[in-house]
Protein backbone atom coordinates (compact mmCIF):
# COMPACT_ATOMS: atom_id res chain seq x y z
CA UNK A 1 0.00 0.00 0.00
CA UNK A 2 2.63 3.14 1.36
CA UNK A 3 4.97 1.23 -0.20
CA UNK A 4 4.32 2.82 -3.57
CA UNK A 5 5.27 5.63 -2.92
CA UNK A 6 8.93 4.19 -2.70
CA UNK A 7 10.70 3.82 -6.00
CA UNK A 8 12.31 -0.12 -6.58
CA UNK A 9 16.09 1.45 -5.97
CA UNK A 10 15.22 2.89 -2.80
CA UNK A 11 12.94 -0.33 -1.87
CA UNK A 12 16.16 -2.37 -2.69
CA UNK A 13 18.07 -0.46 -0.56
CA UNK A 14 15.50 -0.72 2.50
CA UNK A 15 15.54 -4.60 1.78
CA UNK A 16 19.26 -4.68 2.52
CA UNK A 17 19.10 -2.32 5.36
CA UNK A 18 16.66 -4.48 7.03
CA UNK A 19 18.53 -7.96 5.65
CA UNK A 20 21.78 -6.39 7.29
CA UNK A 21 19.81 -5.57 10.97
CA UNK A 22 17.98 -8.98 11.27
CA UNK A 23 21.25 -10.90 10.56
CA UNK A 24 23.11 -9.05 12.51
CA UNK A 25 20.70 -8.92 15.42
CA UNK A 26 19.88 -13.22 15.21
CA UNK A 27 23.83 -13.19 14.97
CA UNK A 28 23.64 -11.99 18.58
CA UNK A 29 20.82 -13.51 19.74
CA UNK A 30 21.90 -17.02 18.82
CA UNK A 31 25.15 -16.16 20.24
CA UNK A 32 23.79 -15.19 23.74
CA UNK A 33 22.56 -18.67 24.00
CA UNK A 34 25.64 -20.47 23.25
CA UNK A 35 26.32 -21.66 27.15
CA UNK A 36 29.32 -22.41 29.10
CA UNK A 37 28.96 -25.69 31.26
CA UNK A 38 28.05 -23.36 34.90
CA UNK A 39 25.03 -22.60 32.52
CA UNK A 40 26.53 -18.50 31.44
CA UNK A 41 26.11 -17.01 27.96
CA UNK A 42 29.55 -17.11 26.72
CA UNK A 43 28.54 -13.54 24.81
CA UNK A 44 27.60 -11.66 27.76
CA UNK A 45 29.45 -13.43 31.04
CA UNK A 46 25.61 -13.67 32.47
CA UNK A 47 22.76 -15.66 32.40
CA UNK A 48 21.09 -15.89 28.82
CA UNK A 49 17.99 -14.39 30.69
CA UNK A 50 19.91 -10.99 31.57
CA UNK A 51 18.02 -8.73 33.08
CA UNK A 52 14.81 -10.27 33.10
CA UNK A 53 16.52 -12.23 36.26
CA UNK A 54 15.11 -8.98 37.85
CA UNK A 55 11.63 -9.15 37.14
CA UNK A 56 11.10 -12.71 37.55
CA UNK A 57 13.73 -12.85 40.71
CA UNK A 58 11.67 -9.71 42.33
CA UNK A 59 8.22 -11.36 41.80
CA UNK A 60 8.96 -14.55 43.17
CA UNK A 61 10.56 -12.83 46.21
CA UNK A 62 7.48 -10.91 46.69
CA UNK A 63 5.58 -13.51 46.23
CA UNK A 64 7.55 -15.76 48.66
CA UNK A 65 6.67 -13.06 51.53
CA UNK A 66 10.46 -11.45 51.01
CA UNK A 67 9.44 -8.37 49.47
CA UNK A 68 11.89 -6.50 51.80
CA UNK A 69 14.84 -8.38 49.95
CA UNK A 70 13.90 -5.89 47.02
CA UNK A 71 15.26 -2.50 48.74
CA UNK A 72 18.19 -4.75 50.45
CA UNK A 73 21.27 -4.91 47.68
CA UNK A 74 22.91 -7.80 49.72
CA UNK A 75 20.00 -9.92 50.95
CA UNK A 76 18.65 -9.29 47.01
CA UNK A 77 21.55 -10.46 45.26
CA UNK A 78 22.14 -13.52 47.71
CA UNK A 79 18.66 -14.38 47.04
CA UNK A 80 18.75 -14.02 43.25
CA UNK A 81 21.80 -16.57 43.61
CA UNK A 82 20.20 -19.01 45.54
CA UNK A 83 17.19 -18.70 43.00
CA UNK A 84 19.39 -19.13 39.49
CA UNK A 85 22.96 -19.42 40.05
CA UNK A 86 25.71 -18.99 42.52
CA UNK A 87 27.69 -17.17 39.78
CA UNK A 88 25.54 -14.52 38.91
CA UNK A 89 26.78 -11.30 38.75
CA UNK A 90 26.09 -8.32 40.73
CA UNK A 91 22.42 -7.01 40.11
CA UNK A 92 19.76 -4.55 41.42
CA UNK A 93 16.25 -4.11 41.63
CA UNK A 94 15.67 -1.32 39.87
CA UNK A 95 11.48 -0.37 39.09
CA UNK A 96 8.79 1.18 41.11
CA UNK A 97 7.14 -1.51 43.24
CA UNK A 98 3.66 -1.02 40.54
CA UNK A 99 6.23 -3.46 37.93
CA UNK A 100 6.04 -6.54 40.36
CA UNK A 101 2.15 -6.59 38.85
CA UNK A 102 3.68 -7.49 35.85
CA UNK A 103 6.05 -10.08 36.95
CA UNK A 104 3.99 -11.94 39.29
CA UNK A 105 1.91 -14.07 36.77
CA UNK A 106 5.33 -14.74 35.29
CA UNK A 107 6.77 -15.92 38.67
CA UNK A 108 5.16 -18.72 39.29
CA UNK A 109 6.53 -20.62 35.54
CA UNK A 110 10.23 -21.82 35.14
CA UNK A 111 12.62 -19.12 34.01
CA UNK A 112 12.95 -20.08 30.77
CA UNK A 113 9.46 -20.61 29.72
CA UNK A 114 8.66 -17.17 31.68
CA UNK A 115 11.38 -15.32 29.32
CA UNK A 116 9.83 -17.39 26.51
CA UNK A 117 6.16 -15.64 27.07
CA UNK A 118 7.73 -12.37 28.37
CA UNK A 119 9.64 -12.10 25.12
CA UNK A 120 6.89 -12.78 21.99
CA UNK A 121 4.40 -12.05 24.90
CA UNK A 122 5.70 -8.19 24.79
CA UNK A 123 6.53 -8.10 20.67
CA UNK A 124 2.84 -9.30 20.30
CA UNK A 125 1.61 -6.16 22.42
CA UNK A 126 4.05 -3.73 20.15
CA UNK A 127 2.58 -5.99 16.64
CA UNK A 128 -1.04 -4.24 18.02
CA UNK A 129 0.40 -1.18 19.03
CA UNK A 130 1.71 -0.55 15.94
CA UNK A 131 -1.68 -1.32 13.92
CA UNK A 132 -3.34 2.82 14.24
CA UNK A 133 -0.17 3.42 12.01
CA UNK A 134 -2.05 2.01 8.91
CA UNK A 135 1.34 0.10 7.73
CA UNK A 136 0.73 -3.47 6.08
CA UNK A 137 1.09 -5.98 8.23
CA UNK A 138 4.11 -7.27 6.98
CA UNK A 139 5.72 -3.97 7.90
CA UNK A 140 4.90 -3.87 11.46
CA UNK A 141 6.34 -7.41 11.81
CA UNK A 142 9.79 -5.45 10.53
CA UNK A 143 9.15 -3.48 13.18
CA UNK A 144 8.22 -6.44 15.63
CA UNK A 145 11.94 -7.82 14.24
CA UNK A 146 13.60 -4.49 14.21
CA UNK A 147 17.12 -4.07 15.38
CA UNK A 148 16.07 -2.46 18.49
CA UNK A 149 13.63 -4.99 18.88
CA UNK A 150 16.28 -7.27 18.78
CA UNK A 151 18.62 -5.91 21.61
CA UNK A 152 15.48 -5.68 24.17
CA UNK A 153 14.96 -9.66 23.82
CA UNK A 154 18.83 -9.97 24.25
CA UNK A 155 18.97 -8.41 27.46
CA UNK A 156 15.21 -9.73 28.22
CA UNK A 157 14.34 -6.10 28.94
CA UNK A 158 10.76 -4.35 28.45
CA UNK A 159 11.42 -1.81 25.72
CA UNK A 160 8.73 -3.59 23.80
CA UNK A 161 6.18 -2.81 26.15
CA UNK A 162 6.74 0.17 27.09
CA UNK A 163 7.02 0.94 23.59
CA UNK A 164 3.47 -0.54 22.62
CA UNK A 165 2.07 1.82 26.05
CA UNK A 166 3.69 4.86 25.06
CA UNK A 167 2.84 4.36 21.07
CA UNK A 168 -0.95 3.52 21.66
CA UNK A 169 -1.57 5.41 24.53
CA UNK A 170 -0.31 8.66 22.16
CA UNK A 171 -1.85 7.43 18.79
CA UNK A 172 -5.64 7.03 21.33
CA UNK A 173 -5.16 10.20 22.69
CA UNK A 174 -7.43 12.07 20.71
CA UNK A 175 -9.94 9.62 20.16
CA UNK A 176 -10.53 7.59 22.68
CA UNK A 177 -9.17 9.92 25.78
CA UNK A 178 -9.87 6.99 28.95
CA UNK A 179 -8.05 4.24 27.00
CA UNK A 180 -5.12 6.23 25.88
CA UNK A 181 -5.01 7.66 29.94
CA UNK A 182 -4.88 3.97 31.16
CA UNK A 183 -2.03 2.97 28.63
CA UNK A 184 -0.11 5.64 29.79
CA UNK A 185 -1.22 5.37 33.41
CA UNK A 186 0.43 1.92 33.05
CA UNK A 187 3.42 3.40 31.61
CA UNK A 188 4.37 4.67 35.25
CA UNK A 189 6.17 1.04 35.91
CA UNK A 190 9.00 2.78 33.91
CA UNK A 191 8.33 6.55 34.49
CA UNK A 192 11.31 8.21 32.48
CA UNK A 193 9.88 6.76 29.45
CA UNK A 194 6.55 9.53 30.07
CA UNK A 195 8.49 12.34 30.45
CA UNK A 196 6.54 14.18 27.31
CA UNK A 197 3.51 12.55 28.04
CA UNK A 198 2.15 15.51 30.25
CA UNK A 199 2.87 17.88 28.04
CA UNK A 200 1.33 15.95 24.86
CA UNK A 201 -2.06 16.02 27.05
CA UNK A 202 -1.31 19.46 28.62
CA UNK A 203 -0.85 20.94 25.05
CA UNK A 204 -3.78 19.45 23.29
CA UNK A 205 -6.07 20.34 26.18
CA UNK A 206 -7.25 16.20 26.90
CA UNK A 207 -7.88 16.41 30.40
CA UNK A 208 -9.77 13.19 30.59
CA UNK A 209 -6.60 11.58 29.11
CA UNK A 210 -5.12 13.12 32.17
CA UNK A 211 -7.84 12.28 34.34
CA UNK A 212 -7.62 8.73 33.23
CA UNK A 213 -3.70 8.31 33.20
CA UNK A 214 -3.72 9.92 36.85
CA UNK A 215 -6.63 7.41 38.31
CA UNK A 216 -4.35 4.57 36.49
CA UNK A 217 -1.35 5.53 37.93
CA UNK A 218 -3.05 6.11 41.45
CA UNK A 219 -5.06 2.18 41.24
CA UNK A 220 -1.24 0.69 40.73
CA UNK A 221 0.15 2.16 43.59
CA UNK A 222 -3.41 0.95 45.74
CA UNK A 223 -3.44 -2.66 44.65
CA UNK A 224 0.57 -2.86 44.57
CA UNK A 225 -0.13 -1.50 48.36
CA UNK A 226 -2.67 -4.01 49.22
CA UNK A 227 -0.80 -7.01 47.65
CA UNK A 228 2.52 -6.38 48.97
CA UNK A 229 2.31 -3.77 52.24
CA UNK A 230 2.26 0.08 51.32
CA UNK A 231 5.81 0.53 52.53
CA UNK A 232 6.86 -0.54 49.26
CA UNK A 233 6.21 2.96 48.16
CA UNK A 234 8.29 4.56 50.82
CA UNK A 235 11.69 1.88 50.38
CA UNK A 236 11.06 2.85 46.70
CA UNK A 237 11.82 6.44 47.29
CA UNK A 238 14.10 5.89 50.04
CA UNK A 239 16.43 3.09 48.52
CA UNK A 240 15.50 2.03 45.17
CA UNK A 241 15.91 5.89 43.87
CA UNK A 242 19.23 6.99 45.93
CA UNK A 243 20.41 3.52 44.10
CA UNK A 244 19.54 3.89 40.07
CA UNK A 245 20.55 7.69 40.83
CA UNK A 246 24.09 6.52 41.98
CA UNK A 247 24.34 4.32 38.70
CA UNK A 248 23.35 6.81 36.47
CA UNK A 249 26.07 9.15 38.31
CA UNK A 250 28.71 6.49 38.89
CA UNK A 251 32.20 7.90 37.73
CA UNK A 252 32.36 7.08 33.51
CA UNK A 253 33.26 4.36 32.78
CA UNK A 254 31.95 1.38 33.54
CA UNK A 255 30.36 -1.56 32.14
CA UNK A 256 26.75 -0.74 31.54
CA UNK A 257 27.52 2.57 30.35
CA UNK A 258 28.44 1.54 26.63
CA UNK A 259 24.47 0.67 26.40
CA UNK A 260 23.81 4.20 27.18
CA UNK A 261 22.12 6.19 24.73
CA UNK A 262 21.57 9.97 26.64
CA UNK A 263 23.38 13.17 26.35
CA UNK A 264 23.68 13.16 30.02
CA UNK A 265 26.11 9.97 29.38
CA UNK A 266 28.10 11.48 26.73
CA UNK A 267 28.86 14.23 29.20
CA UNK A 268 30.15 12.08 31.42
CA UNK A 269 32.35 10.49 28.92
CA UNK A 270 33.44 13.57 27.69
CA UNK A 271 35.14 14.16 31.29
CA UNK A 272 32.31 16.86 32.21
CA UNK A 273 31.15 16.80 36.24
CA UNK A 274 27.77 15.94 37.10
CA UNK A 275 26.68 19.51 36.92
CA UNK A 276 27.14 20.55 33.52
CA UNK A 277 26.42 17.07 32.49
CA UNK A 278 22.94 17.55 33.67
CA UNK A 279 23.25 20.84 32.19
CA UNK A 280 23.46 20.02 29.03
CA UNK A 281 20.66 17.01 29.64
CA UNK A 282 18.81 19.75 30.83
CA UNK A 283 19.11 21.81 27.60
CA UNK A 284 18.35 18.77 25.25
CA UNK A 285 15.36 18.01 27.59
CA UNK A 286 13.99 21.29 27.70
CA UNK A 287 14.18 21.52 23.85
CA UNK A 288 12.62 18.17 23.26
CA UNK A 289 9.97 19.23 25.93
CA UNK A 290 9.22 22.97 23.99
CA UNK A 291 9.28 20.92 20.53
CA UNK A 292 6.39 18.69 22.09
CA UNK A 293 4.55 21.49 23.22
CA UNK A 294 4.20 23.35 19.89
CA UNK A 295 3.50 20.12 18.01
CA UNK A 296 0.51 19.16 20.37
CA UNK A 297 -0.79 22.27 21.26
CA UNK A 298 -4.72 22.45 19.50
CA UNK A 299 -4.07 25.21 17.11
CA UNK A 300 -1.30 23.30 15.12
CA UNK A 301 -2.39 20.55 12.20
CA UNK A 302 0.10 18.08 11.57
CA UNK A 303 -0.59 14.43 10.54
CA UNK A 304 -0.87 12.56 14.18
CA UNK A 305 0.48 9.89 13.67
CA UNK A 306 3.83 11.37 12.53
CA UNK A 307 3.30 13.56 15.06
CA UNK A 308 3.17 10.73 17.50
CA UNK A 309 6.11 9.20 16.09
CA UNK A 310 8.04 12.34 16.46
CA UNK A 311 7.25 12.87 19.95
CA UNK A 312 8.01 9.18 20.87
CA UNK A 313 11.41 9.29 19.27
CA UNK A 314 11.71 13.04 21.33
CA UNK A 315 11.28 11.32 24.69
CA UNK A 316 14.51 9.27 24.31
CA UNK A 317 16.63 12.22 23.92
CA UNK A 318 14.42 13.86 26.93
CA UNK A 319 15.16 11.35 29.57
CA UNK A 320 18.44 11.20 31.04
CA UNK A 321 18.38 7.47 32.47
CA UNK A 322 18.36 5.60 28.24
CA UNK A 323 19.74 2.57 26.93
CA UNK A 324 19.87 0.90 23.94
CA UNK A 325 17.01 -1.74 24.78
CA UNK A 326 15.03 1.33 25.28
CA UNK A 327 15.11 2.31 21.31
CA UNK A 328 12.36 0.82 20.05
CA UNK A 329 10.79 3.93 19.18
CA UNK A 330 13.26 5.11 16.73
CA UNK A 331 12.41 1.93 14.62
CA UNK A 332 8.95 2.15 15.09
CA UNK A 333 9.58 5.91 13.69
CA UNK A 334 12.18 4.99 11.12
CA UNK A 335 9.28 2.42 9.64
CA UNK A 336 6.80 4.57 9.26
CA UNK A 337 8.54 7.57 8.17
CA UNK A 338 10.18 5.19 5.22
CA UNK A 339 6.69 4.37 4.14
CA UNK A 340 4.83 7.85 4.42
CA UNK A 341 7.48 10.19 3.16
CA UNK A 342 9.73 10.62 0.55
CA UNK A 343 13.52 10.63 1.06
CA UNK A 344 15.25 10.71 4.48
CA UNK A 345 16.75 7.15 2.99
CA UNK A 346 20.47 7.33 4.56
CA UNK A 347 19.01 8.94 8.11
CA UNK A 348 16.84 6.39 8.43
CA UNK A 349 18.63 3.52 7.41
CA UNK A 350 21.36 4.59 9.71
CA UNK A 351 18.84 5.15 12.51
CA UNK A 352 17.56 1.90 11.85
CA UNK A 353 20.58 0.29 12.58
CA UNK A 354 21.87 2.04 14.66
CA UNK A 355 20.69 -0.19 18.32
CA UNK A 356 23.11 -2.96 17.42
CA UNK A 357 26.01 -0.81 16.93
CA UNK A 358 25.45 1.49 20.22
CA UNK A 359 27.60 -0.82 22.22
CA UNK A 360 30.21 -1.11 19.89
CA UNK A 361 30.48 2.85 18.46
CA UNK A 362 30.77 3.65 22.29
CA UNK A 363 33.90 0.55 23.21
CA UNK A 364 35.89 2.27 20.37
CA UNK A 365 34.82 5.77 20.32
CA UNK A 366 32.22 7.58 22.75
CA UNK A 367 28.82 6.39 23.87
CA UNK A 368 27.31 8.85 20.78
CA UNK A 369 24.47 6.83 21.04
CA UNK A 370 22.50 10.40 22.31
CA UNK A 371 23.36 11.82 18.68
CA UNK A 372 21.28 9.08 17.00
CA UNK A 373 17.71 9.54 18.10
CA UNK A 374 18.85 13.31 17.96
CA UNK A 375 19.75 13.42 14.34
CA UNK A 376 16.79 11.32 13.52
CA UNK A 377 14.29 13.24 15.18
CA UNK A 378 15.72 16.84 13.41
CA UNK A 379 15.37 15.24 10.15
CA UNK A 380 11.64 13.95 10.94
CA UNK A 381 10.54 17.77 11.75
CA UNK A 382 11.95 19.10 8.98
CA UNK A 383 10.38 16.60 6.95
CA UNK A 384 6.72 17.11 8.40
CA UNK A 385 7.51 21.25 8.15
CA UNK A 386 8.02 20.46 4.13
CA UNK A 387 5.22 18.31 3.94
CA UNK A 388 2.76 20.60 5.69
CA UNK A 389 3.96 23.55 3.81
CA UNK A 390 3.62 21.84 0.55
CA UNK A 391 -0.20 21.01 1.73
CA UNK A 392 -0.46 24.71 2.76
CA UNK A 393 0.98 25.77 -0.56
CA UNK A 394 -1.34 23.29 -2.32
CA UNK A 395 -4.40 24.23 -0.66
CA UNK A 396 -3.87 27.72 -1.36
CA UNK A 397 -3.43 27.12 -5.10
CA UNK A 398 -6.53 25.23 -5.09
CA UNK A 399 -8.33 28.27 -3.83
CA UNK A 400 -7.30 30.61 -6.19
CA UNK A 401 -7.54 28.30 -9.09
CA UNK A 402 -11.33 27.86 -8.20
CA UNK A 403 -13.84 29.05 -10.19
CA UNK A 404 -15.77 32.40 -8.89
CA UNK A 405 -19.58 31.80 -8.69
CA UNK A 406 -21.87 34.96 -8.86
CA UNK A 407 -23.89 35.48 -5.55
Amino acid sequence: MLARLRTKPELIFAALIVALGLAKGLYFLISLWVLTPDGMSVMTDRLPYWDFTNLWGGAVMALKGNVAYLFDVEAYRRELRLLLSPLMQNQEWSYPPSMLLIGAPLAGLPIFVAYVVWTLGTLFLLFLATRPLDLAWWARVLIVISPAAMVDAIFGQNGALTTALLLSGLLFAPGRPIIAGILLGLLTVKPQLGVLVPFCLLASGNYRAILSAGVTALLLVIVTGLLFGFDVWMLFLTETRPLMTAILEAPFPQGYQVNATTFFMLARSLGLGLTASYSLQMMVSIAAITTTLWLWRRKTAFEHRSKVCLTIVLTLIATPYGYSYDAIPINVAAGYFFFTYRGLLAPLGIAWLYPLFNQQIARQVLPLGALFPAGLAICMLIRILRDSAWQETGAVAAIEKAPIKAS
